[in-house]
């Protein structure tokens, strides 16, 4: 009989020690399974139990959580939705998350190993940390006037502090109301239905998920390729351009908006837009050093995060003559995102160095105590220091004698580039319009802020939507709101320093770099 005993009693131990191994075996190697199980609502209550951690401009918090008292007990709020959509994202029970709401959702939620004293301790007990803090670069009133400026017009405005890479505004617009999606009723399915339906794609985030062709902006990029390749080394000499210009190899001739474009030198021809000047400069450039200059500049540029990821802006790396000469004035197969085209504007303002984008300024944890501290990195040199004195000095003129008059502003200096981008089929449909600038105090020797601007198909008459027109106003009102910041911050700075004063003199710049073969003797 005892030894019965025994025998069950050493079974009944076996069956405890497998009972604890597969407890084990579940909590330690199965959980993750068990986790992710859709049928597990565990999480998403654990996840909703507690406030989100807020999003903020300027110090003050653009979001919110509301107690519904529910299952899913704490739903997220907006503060001014519109205005702030493209920077926040949604975050919603039902449709997961978007932009900040998406990157930095590990801060927001508590479950960022930043934000626990003992992370170890806290993957253990799966303790939730209260939410943290995510405050942004962006400028209240500079966003409100982008936002105002495109007045419900499909279209997008993205500004850089050219110094850092800070996005000053990121706007997108029609926009709409993140916390429409926020609950998981009836109201919100609604809404997203309504919202994904709609022909002018409110949820869609044109400032850095939707590329334009950038027509005559891109101009910018042709004018440094050309310049640095040294097939211009006299900015006011005529460039034996004809008018009209007839596409390599091919029947089909390329006109002009304006007159005097005949072999007009690179000056004028920048001044006043003409398309058969630049079209010829990105043939004799070639496909090679055009598409290098392009790439250093952002284009092709892929994996590129603020810390959203952007769309990838295009210009093609292989393509004949007559392809090479419409890319080289922003068509054919060259788009960009608005962003892009901000960090053009801003890359020349800056001298050449590329600043990497970024809309995070700090994260904290709930008791204000800051966990990350992003620093501005720079990309790269993209140009030769007086490529960009030359292209600043053509912006400027473009301002003030130009297509650009309408961005000017009095006691600043301004320089920019008009852009109307041809779409659809046969060019029928009504053009994009385009302005990229940047501006400085006229007492201060760094560039305050860089803009892109693009509208979209408006009702207006073909002549009426240009980008000196349309878009240029816009740009003025955000550089003006940049500029009011930087006179805030930075008083009593010295004046611009002229061409032959930019950091990094001609003469100590190696001239025959791989990429830009030199450019002596330029004026």
């Amino acid at each position: 009989m005892t030894r019965q005993i025994r025998w069950a009693a050493a079974f009944c131990l076996l069956l405890t020690a497998l009972l604890l191994l597969n407890a084990a075996r579940i909590q330690l190697v199965q959980s993750a399974t068990y986790d992710d199980n859709p049928a597990n609502r565990r999480q998403a209550i654990a996840r909703y139990s507690q406030p989100r951690g807020d999003i903020y401009v300027d110090g003050r918090p653009v979001t919110g959580s509301k107690d519904t008292g529910e299952q899913l007990r704490y739903e997220r709020t907006y503060k001014n939705g519109p205005l702030y959509a493209p920077v926040t994202g949604y975050a919603s029970q039902v449709y997961g998350s978007t932009f900040l709401e998406d990157s930095e959702d590990r801060v927001l939620a508590g479950t960022s190993p930043l934000l626990a004293p003992l992370p170890l301790w806290g993957d253990l007990t799966r303790e939730l940390q209260p939410g943290g803090r995510v405050h942004t670069t962006i400028v209240p009133a500079m966003q409100r006037a982008a936002f105002d400026g495109l007045g419900g017009r499909q279209g997008a405005v993205a500004a850089i502090e050219p110094s850092t890479g800070k996005i000053l505004a990121l706007v997108s617009t029609p926009s709409y109301d993140p916390g429409l999606l926020s609950g998981n009723d009836v109201s919100a399915a609604r809404n997203w239905s309504r919202l994904n339906a709609a022909a002018s794609k409110p949820m869609l985030n044109r400032a850095i998920r939707q590329t334009y062709p950038p027509g005559s902006a891109f101009k910018v990029v042709t004018a440094a390729a050309a310049l640095d390749a040294g097939v211009i080394t006299d900015v006011d000499a005529p460039t034996d351009s004809p008018d009209p210009y007839r596409l390599p190899g091919t029947s089909t001739s390329l006109g002009n908006e304006v007159k005097g474009c005949e072999n007009a030198s690179l000056r004028h021809a920048f001044t006043w837009s003409c398309n058969t000047v630049f079209a010829r400069l990105g043939v004799d450039v070639g496909v090679g050093a055009m598409a290098g200059t392009a790439q250093r500049f952002g284009f092709n540029t892929r994996g590129l995060r603020i810390p959203s990821p952007v769309a990838t802006s295009n210009f093609d790396t292989s393509m004949d003559q007559p392809q090479l000469a419409l890319s080289s004035i922003g068509q054919y197969d060259t788009t960009a995102t608005p962003l892009q085209m901000a960090m053009v504007a801003s890359t020349v303002a800056s001298g050449g160095d590329l600043k990497a984008p970024y809309l995070v300024d700090r994260t904290t944890d709930a008791s204000g105590d800051t966990v990350s501290l992003p620093q501005p990195r720079s990309l790269r040199q993209t140009f030769n220091p007086a490529t960009a004195s030359v292209l600043r000095e053509l912006m400027v003129e473009v301002v003030e004698k130009g297509t650009g008059r309408n961005a000017a502003i009095p006691g600043a200096v301004v320089g920019g580039k008009t852009g109307t981008a041809q779409h659809g089929f046969g060019n029928t449909g009504l053009p994009y319009a385009w302005f990229i600038s940047w501006a400085q105090p006229a007492d201060s020797a760094t560039p305050a802020v860089a803009v892109a601007v693009v509208v979209e198909d408006a009702s207006a008459v073909r002549d009426d939507i240009s980008g000196g027109g349309i878009a240029a106003p816009i740009a003025r009102a955000v550089m003006e709101a940049g500029l009011a910041r930087a006179g805030q911050s930075e008083p009593g700075q010295r004046e611009w320093p002229g061409r032959q004063e930019w950091p990094g003199q001609q003469e100590e710049w190696p001239q025959r770099q791989e990429g830009w073969p030199g450019a002596r003797g330029r004026r």
